[in-house]
């Protein structure tokens, strides 16, 4: 990861979303208006053909405060939000959807909740979903089949919008599905995370990626993987013993 030299770094991938970033971005100044934190946007575009990088161009030569990278061809979520986090310059980092259905308003809440809790990463929950019944009910079937899995606690793993401290992303394993995971990864390593309710919106431009036609088997796969990683990753117990 970059040197810290900010105290806020918000990572968010985008793919075919050019109608999306301009409003977002504006959202995201107007959350940060009355803050003395020095914050940056790092916008991932993961091979965009929408004309997504020359949205993401423009808006940076307005504002230096949103950076952006851009894939020549589309990588996955994972790669694009490890790419974010290594370019990251803040203490602390979140990460939001791209598409608008995160409200940034609720991003101030989630930073202000890290220190009165002690926790290492405050992860959201969405407390009114605003998608169809059956996505709906497909996200409380796999967020109580994980959460039995793997014992982390995580209500819904499908938000994206959180903040952690930079520590909790050092050595991240490279693989696909990663970011669906990060509270139980981090939590491995003994990091603490908290959750708190926030907005869900309906999307207004573009369409979903995902589907439960293109999610079922792929995450039913990377949970097996991430229990496996629990029950075979080393915690190092290092500290002085006095007789």
């Amino acid at each position: 990861m970059g040197t810290a030299t900010l105290d806020l770094s918000l990572v968010i991938p985008v793919k075919d979303e050019r109608r999306s970033i301009a409003p977002l971005a504006r959202e995201i100044d107007a959350a940060f208006a009355d803050s003395r934190r020095r914050w940056e946007v790092i916008w991932v575009d993961d091979g965009s053909t929408d004309g997504t990088f020359a949205e993401l161009k423009a808006l940076r030569d307005r504002d230096a405060r949103h950076r952006y990278i851009s894939f020549r061809r589309n990588a996955g979520q994972a790669a694009a939000l490890l790419a974010g986090f290594r370019a990251a310059r803040g203490d602390l980092v979140g990460m939001m959807d791209g598409d608008g259905q995160n409200d940034p308003a609720d991003l101030p809440r989630l930073l202000e909740a890290l220190p009165r809790s002690g926790a290492e990463m405050v992860n959201g929950y969405r407390r009114v979903r605003r998608d169809s019944a059956l996505r709906r009910f497909a996200s409380r079937v796999a967020n109580g089949v994980r959460g039995r899995f793997l014992g982390d606690g995580i209500r819904d793993v499908g938000c994206s919008l959180r903040v952690m401290r930079r520590d909790c992303l050092a050595e991240l394993p490279a693989v696909h599905g990663m970011h669906r995971f990060l509270p139980a990864l981090a939590s491995m390593r003994g990091f603490r995370t908290v959750q708190i309710p926030v907005n869900h919106r309906p999307r207004r431009h573009g369409r979903t990626k995902y589907g439960i036609g293109n999610r079922l088997w792929v995450g039913i796969a990377d949970m097996l993987w991430v229990k496996w990683y629990q029950l075979r990753h080393v915690r190092p117990l290092i500290g002085d013993r006095s007789d």
